[in-house]
């Protein structure tokens, strides 16, 4: 397959993200997946990210099958991820979470960021997504977040090795771009400072609670060329249903904090203000900036797709960004949509 133009050219302003096809948290349905995949087509989506880490290829198996009937031409641009090996597990109960999954598939995901992991990965990956390329290939979950005291050990092997391998894919045409999918801007800074990389997918850190990436990442990304698309707009959800009258808060995957409560207390407080849907304000926010290519909110089913294509398409007056900057609850350098 002779290589197509740059994806990031065409990514659009939101995409699929494939957690939930691999029953992140509770099982979903071959049938509901497949829906789930075909409505966010159908609704004008052409950007789907999966991870061997979702389900433990379950996730990537279904975007596959689903996308080889919808879309046989593959004009979706498609993105998956490296790091983390799927390991048998021939003994593991398949009816109960594990690494946040409830998978039939038995195997789990093991770091490992060295050039052959890398290199069968992606065509493991390639194979279960039937395509004849990966479009955008991410390194996963780098950063001290994730490995603690670990992460220079871990990010040396990346370097010394999936590194290599990442760029040997890129300039041989078998991936279109590559980049990092991560939790935590500050190791996108650290591997911009010794590699090249066309994107970051950033989940979380640049969203209506959190600008500090506009510090000096976004910055970076400008000065270096490099797009960045955003998961977790909703930080977790709590920007999804707002706090008022809701119990169990998550932020960051996490029982939500008080100050984060607050705060997001405040900013329904400014929607209700100005007649604005809170998720609508928190997937419009992060696309105003120009170095934002692509919002990925959480879709596990066609009436969220539904949903998120309306919050998307909701004019938000120019009156409620201005009551936000001037409460402090957006940075005053944070870009925000035109009315």
């Amino acid at each position: 397959m002779p290589p197509r133009s740059n994806p990031l050219d065409n990514i659009g302003a939101w995409g699929f993200g494939g957690a939930a096809i691999g029953n992140l948290y509770r099982p979903v349905s071959e049938a509901d997946a497949f829906d789930t995949v075909r409505a966010a087509f159908n609704a004008g989506v052409r950007y789907f990210d999966t991870a061997p880490h979702y389900g433990f290829g379950l996730s990537e198996k279904r975007l596959g099958s689903a996308l080889a009937s919808i879309d046989p031409r593959q004009s979706a641009i498609v993105s998956t991820k490296v790091g983390r090996r799927l390991a048998p597990r021939p003994y593991a109960d398949l009816t109960q979470p594990r690494q946040g999954f409830v998978s039939p598939e038995p195997f789990e995901s093991e770091f490992d960021y060295g050039y052959d992991a890398v290199m069968y990965s992606y065509e493991d990956s390639r194979k279960k997504l039937k395509r004849d390329r990966i479009d955008i290939l991410y390194v996963h979950d780098l950063g001290r977040r994730t490995h603690g005291e670990a992460h220079a050990e871990r990010f040396a092997e990346f370097m010394k090795g999936g590194y290599r391998a990442m760029r040997e894919l890129r300039d041989s045409g078998a991936v279109g771009a590559i980049g990092l999918g991560v939790n935590e801007w500050e190791i996108c800074e650290e591997a911009l400072a010794h590699g090249d990389y066309d994107v970051m997918l950033l989940a979380g850190r640049y969203t209506l609670l959190e600008q500090s990436a506009l510090e000096t990442f976004l910055p970076l990304c400008a000065r270096r060329g490099v797009s960045i698309v955003v998961g977790g707009p909703y930080n977790s959800g709590i920007l999804a249903r707002g706090v008022r009258g809701q119990s169990n808060l998550v932020y960051d995957y996490e029982p939500a904090p008080s100050h984060i409560i607050a705060r997001v207390a405040d900013i329904e407080a400014v929607c209700e203000r100005h007649a604005v849907i809170l998720p609508a304000a928190a997937l419009q926010f992060p696309l105003a900036h120009p170095q934002v290519a692509c919002v990925i909110p959480g879709m596990n089913s066609p009436a969220e797709v539904a949903r998120a294509k309306e919050y998307l398409n909701t004019p938000i007056p120019a009156a409620f960004w201005r009551a936000l900057r001037e409460r402090k609850l957006i940075r005053p350098d944070a870009p925000v949509p035109r009315e």
